[in-house]
């Protein structure tokens, strides 16, 4: 063994951490179930009407806009038609352009207005809810007319009386959130093709 994991109690370790992702994932199925339901009905209604859902975040969240972005454009479940989303994450130009000549706050902000249309829905991802890139953005796309939405954790931050749907992961440790984003992420990939007829 190791000298490093003779500092560690791994069967201690391993058995806690599942513990608190149990614990977070039974206080989340029951917290979630209403904002989940908005959440699905207006993204529904946005791709229904010919808008798109756009995703974004930093770091862990930025990845995770970029996999739900992904599943929706390409698939989820089997081979179908494409949903429209974007991860407002991946373009290398515009982010080092808009963060060098605007300011990092301004990276998700800009880009939403680009691209988005009313009646479109933006959903920015911020564990915390304090990500000021992710705040300014939600502003963006409500003063222009498209759903400001978000998945967060803790107390919501300053994304509580912006976002609506606000899906809330009951649960201060990063982690623990992030995996509740990707599987709420997962969850409206799965809901929307089932209510769009598409498997």
């Amino acid at each position: 063994m190791s000298l490093a994991l003779e500092n560690l109690d791994l069967s201690s370790f391993y058995a806690d951490e599942f513990a608190e992702h149990r614990d977070v994932a039974a206080a989340t199925e029951k917290a979630m179930a209403a904002p989940f339901a908005k959440l699905l009905e207006v993204s529904l209604k946005s791709i229904e009407s010919g808008g798109k859902i756009l995703f974004f975040g930093n770091g862990g969240s930025a990845s995770d806009a970029q996999h739900i972005a992904t599943e929706l454009t390409v698939r989820y479940v089997t081979d179908r038609a494409p949903i429209a989303a974007i991860a407002l994450t991946t373009d290398t130009s515009a982010l080092t352009a808009i963060g060098n000549d605007m300011g990092f706050e301004e990276l998700f902000a800009r880009q939403v207005a680009a691209l988005g249309r009313p009646g479109d829905v933006a959903v920015g991802i911020s564990t915390s809810g304090r990500s000021p890139n992710v705040i300014r953005g939600l502003e963006a796309a409500r003063d222009q007319g498209l759903v400001a939405a978000a998945l967060s954790g803790g107390d919501g931050g300053g994304l509580v009386g912006l976002a609506d749907p606000l899906l809330i992961v009951p649960s201060k440790t990063t982690a623990r959130i992030q995996e509740m984003h990707i599987t709420l992420g997962q969850m409206l990939c799965g809901a929307l093709e089932r209510s769009l007829g598409l498997v």
